[in-house]
């Protein structure tokens, strides 16, 4: 049997992924996307797809879902080969070309790039006794249908932007929300610490959580403690945003130079294997920010300079988009 071989193989489904996959294909390559999920669309899909997004440039705000769906159009118009449920084990270089070994199956390609977001990951869950037995009912730690919340008295955990942005997006449907932080400061953007700050959201911080109050199948209240004051807010659902723990997992025994679970790369998105590149959250270099947007740059980048890499009569440097259509 003849292996199919690809100009590129892009690990990971994510935006970053998505919007490789269609530059690749402006750029007349033959793309593989292999994807871990279910889904294409990274943690946009999978953890909060009906949170709005407000960094991505041409979108004051854009749902996270949406998103994705325009960045899938937008690549399938060059019919990449997609495939889901797969998780990369391993790549190693024979002959020039590398072989990616999955849970289920073998795939090859003449350059890779791995667009794997923060790798495989799991929510920071509430850390009391009884949390585990209300999760999957009304305790949540991420939001995929918003509407699932109208006229529900709400409590948000956190600091960070997703917890501010919850809270922000559930005001107008909700009769109470009400955002708790074990500190006073945020770590949100500040736009949107003075948004909260002019909002109806109730704002409780310094405070933990401390006990959660209900009959096992539902959490009915909530106790909140600030050192020796003590606090019950009766709640209907119980939104936690503490961050999520990831790992590259296999990742890490590719031979690729790691820092702090990221990918360092060059300026070309080059790894220290030739042939190999990454782009979007999975990588690192002097000066990196990890938005959407600098995945939005970093993965044409990426894209050509493994063009030019496969085909060493091929420039860099492409056309604009303008003159291809």
């Amino acid at each position: 049997m003849t292996k199919e071989i690809y100009d590129i193989t892009i690990i990971g489904g994510g935006p970053s992924g998505l919007f490789a996959a269609f530059y690749g294909g402006m750029r007349q390559m033959k793309v593989k996307i292999i994807e871990s999920m279910p889904q294409l669309g990274g943690q946009l899909s999978a953890l909060y797809p009906e949170k709005y997004i407000y960094d991505v440039a041409g979108f004051p705000k854009v749902l996270a879902q949406e998103l994705v769906n325009n960045l899938k159009e937008q690549a399938m118009q060059f019919n990449p080969t997609v495939v889901l449920e797969e998780s990369v084990q391993n790549v190693e270089k024979s002959e020039e070309i590398f072989e990616l070994t999955t849970d289920k199956s073998v795939h090859y390609s003449e350059a890779v790039l791995i667009t794997a977001g923060v790798g495989a990951f799991q929510p920071r869950r509430l850390e009391l006794a009884t949390a585990q037995q209300y999760e999957g009912k009304n305790l949540h730690y991420f939001v995929n249908d918003l509407n699932a919340f109208a006229g529900k008295r709400v409590l948000v955990c956190g600091g960070g932007d997703s917890a501010l942005d919850w809270s922000l997006m559930l005001e107008p449907i909700s009769p109470q929300v009400t955002l708790t932080h074990r500190r006073d400061k945020f770590r949100a953007h500040e736009h949107s610490v003075e948004q909260l700050m002019n909002s109806k959201v109730a704002v409780k911080t310094p405070y933990q959580i401390t006990e959660l109050i209900g009959d096992g199948e539902n959490i009915s209240a909530v106790v909140l403690e600030n050192g020796d004051v003590k606090e019950t807010v009766e709640v209907d659902a119980v939104v936690v945003n503490y961050g999520f723990i990831s790992s590259l997992g296999p990742i890490k025994t590719w031979g690729l130079d790691i820092q702090k679970n990221s990918i360092v790369v060059n300026s070309k998105m080059e790894t220290n294997i030739k042939g190999i590149y990454a782009a979007g959250d999975v990588c690192t270099y002097d000066g990196k920010v990890k938005l959407i947007a600098s995945g939005f740059g970093e993965a044409p980048t990426a894209i050509n300079n493994a063009k030019s890499y496969i085909d060493p009569n091929a420039k860099t440097q492409p056309l604009h988009s303008t003159s291809l259509f």
